[in-house]
C-alpha cells in the first residue's frame, strides 16, 4: 500500500446540525479511493464508520452517533492517506422527548424511532417517552412493603401517568428518607416545570399561526359564498343542490353496495363470533382439558383451570358462559368423587393422603375428607390386626409347619427399629438365629412379631395424619385464603377425644390379642373366646417370652416416639408387666425341671476335694437362668420393677425354693441309686476334673457307701460355696428374697447331710462295734482268770485295722468328712468299750492290766480323733477298772503299749495329725 497519497481533507458537511441518527453527506478532498479503503469515521468523537457509504473520492454518506461532544470535527481515515483533518465542524442537537401529554404543533410519530443497528425505524412504547424523575431529585427508595402501600391507599397507585395516581403513596415509596431541604428544591422543580408548559402552549400556537390563518381565511371563504348565495334554504340555492346531490349519490351508493354490505355484516357477525372463541377458548376448551388433564393425574392444573374459571364466569349471566360452566361444574363434581375414592383406598401412603385430602379441601369437597381418612384408616388397621390373627390361626390349625413370610415381613419396620438393638439371649437360648428362625420359632412369637410389625407400620401415619389434621397442614394457601381450614381445625378439636377413642381401641386391641395369643387366662371369658383360640398344648419357654418382650418394647418405644400420651399406651405397660412375671414364673418352672433332669449327668467323677461336677452344673444352670431373665427383669423407662409385686415376689421365692429343693431331692436319689439305676450313655470327659486320683477313672462305679460320701461332699460345698455363690448372683439380679432362699436351702441341705451321715456311720460302725464284744470273749476269755498280758489282743487290732479302712474309704474321696467320720466312728467304739468294761464284776489283776492296756493303745491309736464324748467314754472305761498298784504293773503297762505302738507303726500312720490336713481351696 503507497502512502504517495494526501491525507484526506474535510472541506463540507450538510447538514451541519442534527440530533443522533441524522443522515449526513460529508465532501471534502482525497476521501479514499473505494470502500474498502476507507478505515475510519468520526464525527464529534463517535465512530461512524459502521454507516458511512463511500460513494467517491469527494464524498460519503453516513449517520450521525449519540457522540459524546456537542460539537466536533469530522475526522475520515484511509488507508492509502492515513488520518485526516477538517475545516468543518457539526453540532449535535440533544432533542427533547415529547411526553404523551405534551402539546405539539407538529405530528410526532411516537411508535417509532430510528434503530442504526438495523438501519430501520423500530416501534417504542409511550410510556418510554414519560420522564424518569419528574421531581429532579435523587430517588431514595424506602423499605415500605407494597402490601403496606396497598392496604394504606386502597384503589390508588404511585404511577404518575395513572388515573388513579396518589402523590402520598409516590413520596413514601420513592422519597421516603429525603431531607426536607431536598424536597423544597423538588417543589421548585415542579413549578419550573409547570410555568415551561404555559410558555409551551404559547409556543405551540406562535409556531402553527401560519396554519391558524389559513384555516380563518378558508372559513371566511366559505361564509362569503354562502352569504352572496342568498339563504340557504331558497330553492336553487347552492346548498340546496348540494344536499340534493349528496343525497342521490347516497341512494345510488345504497343500492350498488347493498348486497356487499350485506356480506359485510355478515362477515362482521361471524367474525365477532370468532372473536368471542378466541377470547373466551379458555372457558370452552376447559371441560375436554379437564377430563385429559385427570386421565393423566395433573390434578394441580384441574384445580387451578378450575379456579380461573369460577373466578370469572363463575357468577355469569351469559347464557353459553353459564351452560359450558355448568358441564365444568359436572366434571369437577365427578373429579371430587373419584379422590375421596382414591382417599379412602387402603393400603395408601401418607403422601398420598395428605395430596387427596389438599385437592378435595381446594375443590371445596362437602363434608370433612381429612375426617372420613382417619376413620377409614382406623378401622382398616384393626382389620388388620384381626386378619393377622385369624391368619395364624387358620395356619395352626392346619398344621404348618410355619407361615409363609414374603419380603414384607423380612424387611419390616419392627425388624428395621431393632436393627440397632439386638436381642440379648440368655446361654440356655439355643435356638440359632439363621434365616429360618422364623420358621422355628412358635407361631405364637411369630403371630406377636407379625402383629407389632403392623401397628408400627401403619400407626405412626396414622398419628402424623391427625396431627397435620390439628394444625392445618393438610390444607393448601388456598384453603387458607377462603376460610375452609379454620373450620377443619374447630372440627379437629371437636374431635380430639373421638380420635384418642381411637388410639386407645388400637392399643386395646393389640394387648388384647396378645394376651389372647400368650396369657388367655388374663383376658374375660367372653374376651377369651373372641381373641383367643389358640392350642395351649405346647407351652413356650421363657426365652421365647423374653423374644416376645422384646417385641412388645420395641412397639411401645416406636409408639412413645411419636409423642403420643402416656396414658394410651399404659395398657403396653401393663401387658408388658404381666408378659414379664409370666416370663419370670415359667423360667424359674423350666428350670426345675431342668434340675430334675441333673441326676442323669453324674459321672461320679471327684476331684482333689471330693466334689463332683454335678454342683458346678447346678450353679451353672442356675446362672444361666438368672442372665436368662436378664433382660425381661430389667426396668426400662415407666416400667415398674417385677420384684416389688408382691404376689410375683412371693411365687418367684417358692420356685427358687423349690428348685434348691429339687438339686437336693436328686442328690437324695443319687445317694440310694444302684449301679443298674446309672445310665452314663451321656457322659463325656468334659464333666470331670483332670485334677483325679488315678485309683479313680471315667468307668468307676462307686459303692453305696461311696455314693454316700460323695453326695456328703457336694452337700457340704453346696452349703458352703454354692449356696453362697447363687445368693450373690440372686441378688445382683435383683431378687429380693434371696436371703430367704438361701436360708431355707441351706436349712434344707442340712438335714439331708445329717440323714445321709447317719447312714453311711450306721452302715461302718455298727460292724465295727458288733465285733468288739465277741473278739473279747473269744476262746471263752475270763477276765477273773487270764494270764499275764502278753500284747493287744487280735480284736482290738481288727478293729483298729476296720477303722482304718474306713479312714482310706473316706480320705479317697474327701480329706475334709475324714475328720467328721472317724470322730463319730470312734465315739461309737469308745461307748461300747465302756459298756463292756461296766457289766465286768471283777477283774483279776492280770485282767485288769490287760484291759487297761487294750483301752489305752485303741485311746492312744485315735487320739487325733477324740471328742469330748470318746474321751468321756474312755474315761468311764478306766475308772471301772481297778487301779495298777505295783510300778512293775505300770512298766510292764508302758512296754507292751509302746510294742504295740511299734508293731502297728505303718498302720497308725494314718492317724497322724498331718495327713488329715483338708486341702485349702
Amino acid at each position: 500500500m503507497s502512502r504517495a497519497r494526501q491525507p484526506p481533507l474535510v472541506t463540507g458537511i450538510s447538514p451541519n446540525e442534527g440530533t443522533p441518527w441524522t443522515k449526513v453527506t460529508i465532501r471534502g478532498e482525497n476521501l479514499g479511493t473505494g470502500h474498502n479503503d476507507l478505515i475510519g469515521l468520526s464525527i464529534c468523537g463517535h465512530n461512524c464508520l459502521l454507516t458511512a457509504e463511500w460513494m467517491s473520492a469527494s464524498k460519503i454518506v453516513c449517520r450521525v452517533g449519540p457522540a459524546k461532544d456537542d460539537k466536533g470535527e469530522i475526522i475520515v481515515t484511509t488507508r492509502s492517506g492515513g488520518k485526516g483533518t477538517s475545516t468543518v465542524s457539526f453540532k449535535v442537537l440533544k432533542h427533547e422527548k415529547i411526553g404523551i401529554l405534551d402539546q405539539s404543533a407538529v405530528w410526532v410519530d411516537e411508535m417509532n424511532y430510528y434503530d442504526m443497528r438495523t438501519d430501520r425505524n423500530k416501534g417504542i412504547s409511550p410510556l418510554s417517552l414519560r420522564p424518569a424523575n419528574p421531581l429532579g431529585i435523587d430517588i431514595d427508595k424506602g423499605k415500605v412493603p407494597l402490601k403496606d402501600l396497598e392496604s394504606m391507599f386502597p384503589d390508588m397507585s404511585g404511577d404518575f401517568t395513572s388515573e388513579n395516581f396518589s402523590a402520598t403513596w409516590y413520596l413514601i415509596e420513592n422519597h421516603s428518607a429525603t431531607s426536607f431541604e431536598h424536597l423544597r428544591v423538588a417543589a421548585g422543580n415542579l413549578k419550573k416545570q409547570a410555568s415551561k408548559k404555559n410558555e409551551g402552549s404559547l409556543a405551540y400556537v406562535k409556531g402553527g399561526l401560519s396554519t391558524f390563518f389559513e384555516a380563518q381565511d378558508a372559513l371566511a371563504a366559505i361564509h362569503q359564498k354562502l352569504e352572496s348565495d342568498g339563504t340557504e334554504k331558497v330553492e336553487g340555492s347552492m346548498t340546496r343542490r348540494l344536499e340534493n346531490i349528496l343525497n342521490r349519490a347516497s341512494n345510488t351508493a345504497d343500492t350498488l353496495f347493498q348486497e356487499v354490505l350485506g356480506r359485510k355484516d355478515k362477515a362482521d357477525s361471524t367474525r365477532n363470533a370468532l372473536n368471542v372463541l378466541q377470547r373466551f377458548k379458555f372457558l370452552f376448551n376447559l371441560p375436554l382439558n379437564i377430563e385429559r388433564n385427570i386421565q393423566k393425574g395433573d390434578y394441580d392444573v384441574v384445580i387451578n383451570d378450575y379456579e380461573k374459571a369460577k373466578s370469572l364466569f363463575g357468577n355469569t349471566e351469559v347464557p353459553v358462559f353459564k351452560k359450558v360452566y355448568a358441564e365444568v361444574e359436572t366434571r369437577i363434581g365427578a373429579l371430587r368423587n373419584l379422590l375421596l375414592d382414591k382417599l379412602l383406598e387402603t393400603p395408601s401412603t401418607l403422601h398420598d393422603q395428605k395430596r387427596y385430602i389438599r385437592y378435595l379441601s381446594d375443590l371445596h369437597a362437602p363434608g370433612d375428607p381429612a375426617w372420613q381418612c382417619i376413620v377409614a384408616q382406623h378401622k382398616w388397621i384393626l382389620q388388620l390386626m384381626q386378619n393377622c390373627k385369624e391368619d395364624f390361626i387358620k395356619e395352626q390349625r392346619v398344621g404348618g409347619g410355619g407361615l409363609e413370610l414374603d419380603g414384607e415381613l423380612r424387611s419390616s419396620a419392627l425388624s428395621r427399629i431393632s436393627h440397632t438393638a439386638s436381642l440379648k439371649r440368655g446361654s440356655s437360648f439355643q435356638t440359632p438365629r439363621d434365616d429360618s428362625w422364623h420358621y422355628k420359632s412358635p407361631q405364637q412369637v411369630r403371630f406377636v412379631e407379625k402383629l407389632s410389625d403392623v401397628v408400627i407400620s401403619q400407626l405412626p401415619n396414622f398419628w402424623k395424619l391427625w396431627i397435620s389434621y390439628v394444625n392445618g397442614s393438610l390444607f393448601s394457601e388456598t384453603g387458607e385464603k377462603s376460610g375452609q381450614v379454620e373450620k377443619l381445625k374447630k372440627n379437629a378439636r371437636q374431635r380430639q377425644n373421638d380420635f384418642k377413642g381411637m388410639i386407645e381401641e388400637v392399643t386395646r386391641r393389640l394387648v388384647q390379642l396378645v394376651r389372647g395369643a400368650l396369657l388367655p387366662t388374663t383376658l374375660p371369658q367372653d374376651q377369651r373366646r373372641l381373641y383367643g383360640g389358640w392350642d395351649t398344648k405346647t407351652i413356650l419357654t421363657g426365652a421365647w417370652l423374653t423374644q416376645v418382650i422384646h417385641t412388645i418394647r420395641l412397639t411401645h418405644e416406636a409408639l412413645s416416639a411419636l409423642e403420643i400420651p402416656n396414658d394410651m399406651l399404659q395398657v403396653i405397660q401393663d401387658l408388658l408387666l404381666d408378659l414379664r412375671v409370666h416370663c419370670l414364673l415359667t423360667t424359674l418352672q423350666q428350670t426345675a425341671e431342668d434340675v430334675k433332669r441333673l441326676p442323669e449327668k453324674e459321672d461320679w467323677i471327684v476331684d482333689n476335694e471330693g466334689i463332683t461336677s454335678l454342683p458346678a452344673q447346678f450353679e451353672q444352670c442356675m446362672v444361666q437362668m438368672l442372665q436368662s431373665l436378664k433382660e425381661p427383669m430389667e426396668c426400662k423407662p415407666g416400667e415398674v420393677n417385677v420384684f416389688q409385686q408382691e404376689l410375683a415376689q412371693d411365687e418367684a421365692c417358692k420356685l427358687c425354693v423349690g428348685i434348691m429343693k429339687a438339686f437336693i431331692n436328686c442328690l437324695e436319689q443319687l445317694s440310694t441309686k444302684t449301679d443298674a439305676d446309672i445310665d452314663t450313655s451321656h457322659l463325656s470327659v468334659e464333666l470331670g476334673s483332670p485334677d483325679v486320683f488315678g485309683s479313680i477313672h471315667e468307668d468307676f462305679s462307686p459303692s453305696p457307701e461311696q455314693r454316700l460320701l460323695i453326695i456328703l461332699s457336694n452337700c457340704q460345698y453346696l452349703e458352703r460355696h454354692t449356696f453362697l455363690n447363687l445368693a450373690e448372683h440372686l441378688e445382683k439380679h435383683s431378687f429380693t428374697t434371696a436371703d430367704k432362699i438361701t436360708r431355707v436351702s441351706r436349712e434344707a441341705v442340712r438335714e439331708l447331710d445329717e440323714r445321709l451321715f447317719e447312714s453311711y456311720i450306721e452302715k461302718k460302725s455298727d460292724p465295727i462295734v458288733g465285733s468288739l464284744e465277741p473278739g473279747i470273749y473269744a476262746g471263752y476269755f475270763d477276765w477273773k482268770d487270764c494270764l499275764p498280758p502278753t500284747g493287744v489282743r487280735s480284736y482290738l487290732k481288727e478293729a483298729l485295722v476296720s477303722i482304718i479302712s474306713v479312714h482310706a474309704e473316706v480320705f479317697t474321696v474327701s480329706k475334709e468328712l475324714v475328720p467328721r467320720v472317724l470322730s463319730r466312728i470312734i465315739e461309737s467304739v469308745s461307748e461300747e468299750m465302756s459298756r463292756l468294761m461296766q457289766c465286768v464284776s471283777s477283774f483279776s489283776k492280770n485282767g485288769a492290766l490287760q484291759a487297761r492296756l487294750e483301752i489305752c493303745a485303741l485311746k492312744d491309736a485315735v487320739a487325733t480323733y477324740l471328742t469330748s464324748e470318746s474321751q468321756a467314754s474312755f474315761k468311764q472305761a478306766l475308772e471301772a477298772l481297778p487301779q495298777l498298784q505295783s510300778g512293775a504293773d505300770k512298766k510292764l503297762l508302758e512296754e507292751l503299749l509302746n510294742k504295740f505302738k511299734s508293731s502297728m507303726q505303718f498302720q497308725l500312720t494314718c492317724f497322724q495329725p498331718s495327713s488329715v490336713q483338708p486341702v485349702k481351696r
